[in-house]
């Protein structure tokens, strides 16, 4: 099936009858990934569709991606993304007959990737990386990146939506959801809070990852040290808490998103440390004043969005995420208002920080 999919990328690619393997890369759930061997040159490659429904544009995925390399190998700065590589006549990008795209990156050797830590260390580690890749796109004016998907982590948006969402509702779902409703309804200061953050000066648009979580860091596999981000199809003009909390989101708890045993949701205090110590660490002096006053609210800010996305599907019959049963996406919604519970408690606990 990997063969069929991608044959005519491969061809475009290597040359006619050159010998070559491909095996499926497992753990993404947007994009069809393999890497590719030409086994003539001894050199392998990742391989990916692009996912048209998720990203209409590919053009500007990649429009972006070779700004950010350019930018980053002009000015010198010692951070590496993996490196693009060209079909012929310079196109990064391929389309093939049935109107798929196509791209190359080399394959970075000894490398592996994590779906969670209870190391904090390694929390850290991963939050300097993503802090350390704005850093380095500091002085690149965010605003010349295309904007790949529009609203993606604004929460005001999101809960407008699911404003909208409520009287369009099945009886039968909203019976069901009333006490989550209330809940989120009477947390709607986030969504002021965002945009409070958008229209002050103090917050500024920076080049974000917008997918910042541990999976998304390829780690050396003797050394077990950083080597880089990957999945930058997100990368676009953002605000520093879209990173951070979604980190913490992603990171910070004793479960995801899909538990169901909610008593044994809860924060851990040592990768919440590690988390937001590590990401001031990775950005250095960049962060404004007003921006360090509020380092807390990020977590806030993506748990009450990721509910407020998961609520809003749920409501709207679940057109959006994939479902394994009829009230997955209620599930998803409960978990991240309790996950955000939690971590109201916890922060008003130990940092004495409310908003």
């Amino acid at each position: 099936m990997i063969l069929q999919h991608c044959q005519s990328a491969v061809t475009a690619f290597l040359n006619a009858g050159q010998p070559f393997t491909l095996e499926p890369v497992s753990g993404g759930l947007i994009n069809l990934t393999c890497k590719l061997t030409d086994l003539q040159n001894s050199r392998s490659y990742i391989l990916q569709q692009i996912n048209s429904h998720v990203f209409p544009e590919p053009e500007k995925i990649q429009a972006n991606y070779v700004q950010l390399q350019i930018h980053l190998k002009k000015q010198q700065r010692p951070f590496f993304i993996p490196e693009l590589q060209y079909f012929p006549n310079e196109q990064v990008l391929f389309k093939d007959p049935a109107g798929q795209f196509w791209r190359l990156f080399r394959f970075i050797e000894n490398s592996r990737q994590l779906n969670g830590t209870e190391d904090p260390v390694l929390a850290a580690m991963v939050a300097e990386t993503f802090a350390r890749f704005t850093a380095a796109c500091n002085d690149l004016d965010s605003t010349e990146l295309h904007v790949i998907l529009p609203g993606f982590h604004d929460v005001n948006s999101r809960y407008e939506k699911f404003l909208a969402a409520i009287p369009e509702a099945p009886a039968t779902r909203l019976d069901k959801a009333a006490i989550l409703i209330g809940e989120l309804k009477s947390r709607q200061r986030y969504a002021a809070l965002y945009r409070h953050f958008t229209s002050s000066a103090e917050f500024r648009l920076r080049v974000m990852h917008h997918d910042a979580k541990i999976a998304n860091v390829l780690f050396d596999d003797q050394s077990g040290q950083v080597i880089c981000p990957v999945d930058m199809d997100t990368v676009m003009p953002g605000y520093f808490f879209s990173d951070l909390g979604d980190m913490i989101r992603s990171m910070a708890g004793t479960a995801d998103e899909q538990c169901t045993e909610l008593e044994k949701l809860q924060i851990r205090p040592a990768i919440y440390k590690a988390i937001t110590e590590g990401y001031t660490n990775g950005i250095g002096h960049l962060l404004t004043p007003e921006e360090k006053n509020y380092l807390h609210a990020s977590g806030l800010l993506l748990i009450y969005m990721q509910s407020l996305r998961f609520m809003t599907d749920y409501l709207g019959n679940d057109q959006y995420y994939r479902i394994n049963y009829p009230e997955h996406n209620f599930d998803r919604a409960r978990n991240q208002l309790v996950l955000l519970s939690r971590l109201e408690e916890f922060l008003a606990d130990n940092y004495k920080f409310t908003c």
